[in-house]
């Protein structure tokens, strides 16, 4: 395992395997009575999210605090990022109080990978613009991976705003490399140009999209990024692309459900569909800390 998870492009295939199978025993931390273990005690990590997150930022501060690692929350309202404050002297300053582990979200794309050029901590990408967002492919396998037995050989569908969605990359980074057959089903004017040179089949309607799939991965419309008139209305987003129960008897009935969050109900999912027994979409919440302990415990021996 490498220092530091940037990306999934990047990482090898024995490395997301690595990061799997650690989740698993983790996972059996989180079903005990007392779910805290030492692996991390006496390290320091520092949640630095320059975007709103509820679950991501959550997840990685539970599971730091799951493995004893000492946390600080880094809140950008109150620092000194407001008087001006640079990134560099941001991260340098951080890294005065002995800092093991940096996660950082921010707005713009390669900040994480920057930060790795002079940092000594090891960095974790927890979503940067519209690149990737590596911890939630990975949660995203793992949950599969426990719902269904396997990735390999599986048909998914993401759905949705790929042209905006980091989700999007990095799952279809990690899918294909575990071996799945991947869809990307959007309107055109959400599909990136040259998304097809990653081995994906495009898909310009909902129903043919999820025609015999096994997963169907929903993506958050992402309405803080629809500034250059990519969509004409919600409504008729809903009434083309919304994933209704109807249109969910396309794919196979085992198909299993899913998304990242937040979830716009009525606009990308319907909450009849959100809310049914083939929706995982909790189960990949609890998993998120599985994960996110892996990768934090794996890194610190790297």
């Amino acid at each position: 395992m490498r220092k530091h998870l940037i990306d999934i492009k990047s990482t090898s295939v024995e490395d997301i395997k690595l990061v799997l199978e650690t989740a698993s025993s983790f996972k059996d931390v989180l079903s005990r009575d007392i779910k805290k273990v030492p692996a991390l005690r006496g390290k320091t990590a520092v949640n630095l999210f320059f975007e709103p997150s509820t679950r991501t930022k959550t997840s990685f501060e539970l599971a730091e605090k799951r493995l004893s690692t000492d946390v600080i929350n880094f809140a950008v309202p109150t620092s000194s990022v407001v008087k001006g404050e640079t990134l560099y002297d941001t991260i340098k300053t951080i890294e005065s109080y002995g800092v093991d582990f940096i996660i950082i979200r921010h707005q713009s794309s390669g900040v994480p990978h920057f930060i790795t050029s002079f940092s000594q901590a090891s960095v974790i990408n927890a979503g940067d613009g519209i690149n990737e967002h590596p911890t939630q492919a990975l949660l995203d396998a793992f949950t599969l991976i426990e719902k269904k037995g396997t990735v390999e050989g599986l048909k998914i569908a993401v759905v949705g705003d790929i042209f905006h969605s980091r989700v999007a990359r990095s799952n279809i980074f990690c899918l294909r490399k575990l071996g799945a057959e991947v869809r990307i089903v959007a309107p055109n004017t959400l599909v990136p140009k040259g998304i097809e040179n990653e081995g994906v089949q495009i898909y310009n309607n909902l129903e043919d999209g999820i025609s015999d799939v096994d997963a169907v991965m929903m993506l958050r419309i992402q309405n803080e990024r629809q500034s250059g008139g990519f969509l004409s209305s919600k409504d008729e987003y809903f009434r083309f692309w919304g994933l209704t129960s109807k249109r969910l008897k396309n794919a196979k009935p085992d198909c299993i459900v899913m998304h990242p969050g937040p979830m716009n109900r009525g606009v990308e999912i319907d909450s009849e569909v959100a809310d049914s027994a083939q929706s995982v979409i909790h189960a990949q919440v609890i998993n998120g800390l599985a994960v996110r302990m892996a990768v934090l415990y794996l890194l610190s021996t790297a």
